[in-house]
């Protein structure tokens, strides 16, 4: 017996289309070939799967059993094709990635991470702030997007991977780095201080400026600027208080050049998400990297 899979997906246009002219055209075949490809099946099968009645067709008894075992083969070998698919995809491909600035301190890790595993697999990063994401995203100009807080207003899909706490840090010239340096602030008795601030549309001076508004107090700023680096150098010269993420600081922690305050409601408890648009058909490498960073993300700890 030597049934092709050629004749197995020509039978089933038939059968679903009750017609050998509509299954030609759904095949892009014409109908001597249709018809070719159905007796060389009956042939090889030595039963007739049709009854011809008239200009209809009909399914005989044989052939509507054939035809369940047809489907489980043909569904089998396309769930093999799509899988071998899939594979080559993970092998090569681009990957087109958006991060909040806050996210690159580690994103490139885990971005290093995935190459290596990877190594086909071509990647562009473009680092940049809330605003700029959100207008990204409404425009589906990426594959992915690594941000805090998801708008609202998109229909989106939002997997969080990982804790984002954002704490306030002082510097060693600033008279708070060693002023009670075990107790506990109010939100209060840090108000009277100035702060260095990100841009506006970045999410993390978003975050800050809605600490403070609903606790009813001011924020005094001294210095807008357009990067962590630089937040952090300014908060190390003394020039004012900053609230930031944890994972932007560790360096700065471990040479003890700033410190985190311990001040009440704080640390602003967020999460860092990977999103993309809703009904977005994401390629296999963007799922390979999806499911990568899910896991290294959970895995991590701050």
């Amino acid at each position: 017996m030597n049934i092709t899979f050629r004749q197995l997906r020509v039978f089933e246009a038939v059968a679903n289309n009750s017609n050998f002219t509509r299954a030609a055209e759904e095949l892009y075949l014409t109908q001597p070939a249709v018809s070719m490809q159905i007796r060389q099946l009956e042939g090889n099968l030595g039963i007739a799967l049709f009854d011809h009645l008239g200009k209809k067709i009909f399914l005989t008894d044989a052939g509507k059993e054939f035809y369940k075992s047809s489907r489980n083969i043909t569904q089998q070998l396309e769930s093999v094709e799509e899988y071998l698919e899939e594979l080559k995809g993970v092998r090569q491909g681009h990957l087109k990635i958006v991060v909040a600035t806050t996210a690159n301190s580690f994103a490139t890790n885990l971005l290093a991470t995935f190459i290596q595993r990877h190594p086909e697999i071509t990647i562009s990063l473009d680092v940049t702030n809330r605003q700029r994401l959100i207008e990204t995203l409404e425009s589906n100009e990426s594959d992915l997007v690594i941000m805090g807080q998801p708008p609202e207003k998109l229909d989106l899909v939002a997997d969080p991977f990982m804790d984002n706490p954002l704490v306030m840090i002082v510097g060693r010239g600033h008279p708070l780095y060693r002023k009670r340096a075990k107790s506990t602030f109010t939100p209060s008795e840090v108000e009277q201080y100035k702060f260095v601030v990100r841009e506006k549309g970045s999410g993390t001076r978003t975050a800050m400026e809605r600490f403070f508004r609903e606790r009813e107090l001011n924020l005094e700023t001294s210095m807008e600027f357009g990067s962590n680096e630089a937040i952090k150098q300014a908060v190390q010269a003394g020039l004012g208080l900053a609230i930031v993420s944890i994972h932007t600081i560790k360096l700065e922690l471990q040479a003890k050049v700033v410190r985190i305050l311990d001040v009440e409601d704080l640390p602003i408890k967020r999460k860092w998400h990977l999103v993309y648009r809703k009904g977005k058909r994401l390629s296999p490498v963007a799922q390979a990297f999806r499911k990568f960073i899910l896991e290294e993300g959970r895995e991590s700890s701050v």
